[in-house]
């Protein structure tokens, strides 16, 4: 049986500043493959070559990755600024109605750190353009320096709600996990739950309130050692379960109808 198909959000590149792509990090297509058994596929985010009622009948699922751009605060009512960093308006085009819609049809996502900002500001939400400059924050982004390994390193602790969603998940009320951004939630969108914070009162692990499928988004970056992490591992599993049950209900509907 056709594995289920998840579509991964990329991202627009430059490759030798010169020749554009739209790409995604090959991590998260590991982490859908191996760890949710699904079958990935890299979305280009332009709403000139894809629309979002397309992607929506073509796949069971989706993951909204990471990014260098920031969502672009007119989505949120604000001005951009330098503080506010690159947008990229042609992703936020697809991005931002995609979850609009998946929180109605019940359609599973993931949002993951960008992925988890838009999720916010789809329902309604806003962003801080730089939590480290907030009195009391801690600096989130990447580190400049070092390895791949350095870089995607367990940072800081996130504490989740008792008996929350990502508690019976994963099992604990106090996970370890990375932290490579720059921005974070200063309001919670609509029916926003945030379901888990940093140390320093950065929300870091949210879902839609009453939504009929998965919504489960955070602002760390679990697709980094996926397979064998304790916290990512099971955020992938339970996402493929979602996806794996969407597609088979899709599937038993066709038997229906023919």
């Amino acid at each position: 049986m056709a594995r289920p198909i998840v579509g991964i959000i990329g991202n627009q590149y430059l490759i030798n500043d010169q020749y554009p792509t739209h790409a995604g990090g090959t991590m998260n297509s590991e982490a859908v493959s191996e760890v949710s058994h699904c079958l990935p596929v890299v979305i280009p985010s332009d709403p000139r070559l894809v629309s979002v009622d397309e992607l929506l009948e073509a796949f069971d699922g989706f993951v909204l990755t990471g990014g260098r751009p920031n969502v672009h605060p007119e989505e949120y009512g604000e001005e951009w600024t330098e503080a506010h960093g690159q947008p990229d308006r042609n992703r936020d085009a697809i991005t931002l109605p995609l979850v609009r819609a998946c929180v109605q049809r019940g359609q599973p996502f993931l949002g993951i750190c960008r992925g988890f900002q838009e999720v916010n500001v789809a329902m309604g939400g806003s962003l801080y353009p730089e939590i480290r400059e907030l009195p009391g924050r801690m600096n989130h982004r990447m580190p400049p320096d070092g390895t791949l390994e350095e870089k995607f390193a367990l940072r800081h602790k996130v504490s989740l709600t008792e008996g929350g969603p990502f508690h019976k998940l994963f099992g604990s009320a106090e996970v370890m996990t990375n932290t490579l951004h720059g921005q974070g939630i200063k309001t919670a969108g609509s029916r926003i739950v945030i379901d888990g914070f940093a140390p320093d009162g950065t929300p870091e692990a949210i879902y839609v309130k009453d939504a009929p499928g998965f919504t489960l988004s955070v602002q760390w970056h679990p697709e980094w050692n996926a397979a064998s992490d304790p916290v990512s591992r099971p955020l992938f599993e339970a996402f493929g379960a979602a996806v794996h049950a969407w597609a088979k209900k899709g599937a038993e509907g066709l038997r229906v109808a023919g």
